[in-house]
């Protein structure tokens, strides 16, 4: 999936709107297989979701209280899906 094609999530009191009506905390966007990057100080970094998936944790932990945006691959309104079905 392209960036055109995923959702911006803007950051609002550390929570993000997952589905509508429905803001959940960075910590649950963290673990969701849908999130992308998290734009922390203008730079896009990778989702700590993505990067363990697809290179066993080899990231740079994300400062949450620091996440302005986040880019979702979600369009089809799943919602939260973690990533520990995916790493077990």
């Amino acid at each position: 999936m392209g960036e055109e094609n995923m959702r911006i999530l803007v950051v609002e009191r550390g929570r993000a709107p997952c589905l509508p009506g429905k803001a959940v905390t960075l910590d649950r966007c963290r673990f969701c297989a849908h999130s992308r990057y998290f734009e922390v100080g203008g730079v896009k970094v990778p989702s700590p979701a993505r990067a363990y998936c697809s290179r066993s944790g080899a990231t740079d932990e994300v400062d949450l209280k620091a996440v302005t945006r986040i880019w979702c691959d979600d369009r089809t309104s799943e919602g939260y899906r973690s990533i520990m079905s995916i790493i077990s």
